[in-house]
């Protein structure tokens, strides 16, 4: 796929520069009504009227195939990728989790034979709460 997708940007940025270059060897339409009065310039390679139709076929040619590399490359590139959903969710599913809190480095620990007792009123130590997903994770100013 990745290389289908090199192919038409290839192919689209030629055309665009053999547009660009068909378009800036025509001449404007001014440049027909000097003809007309006589100027010696309407004779060309392609006759008086040929070169016109020559180039501005071309450049109509080179026109279709450079908006079709677009809408293709355009169509490509608004494609959902498998996983769904909004930048949002894919981020908290993918979210690392904390880890888990750690003793001091200076404290020791103490086997479980003679440790004091923890007095009964003290209420356990709770985990900490998972971060919320969505809005929540934004943080206030």
């Amino acid at each position: 796929m990745n290389l289908v997708l090199n192919i038409l940007v290839g192919v689209q940025m030629l055309a665009a520069l053999a547009m660009i270059g068909l378009i800036l060897v025509q001449h404007g339409k001014g440049a027909d009504m000097g003809a007309a009065f006589g100027s010696g310039s309407a004779g060309s390679l392609f006759g008086a009227s040929g070169s016109a139709n020559f180039l501005s076929r071309s450049t109509a040619v080179l026109a279709v195939v450079f908006f079709a590399c677009t809408l293709v490359l355009a169509y490509f590139g608004h494609a959902r990728p498998q996983g769904g959903g909004t930048l949002l969710e894919r981020a908290a599913v993918g979210a690392p989790t904390p880890a888990p809190a750690t003793a001091p480095a200076g404290s020791a620990e103490i086997p479980a034979g003679s440790a004091p007792s923890a007095p009964a009123t003290s209420a356990p130590a709770s985990a900490p709460a998972a971060p919320a997903g969505g809005a929540n994770q934004i943080p206030n100013k």
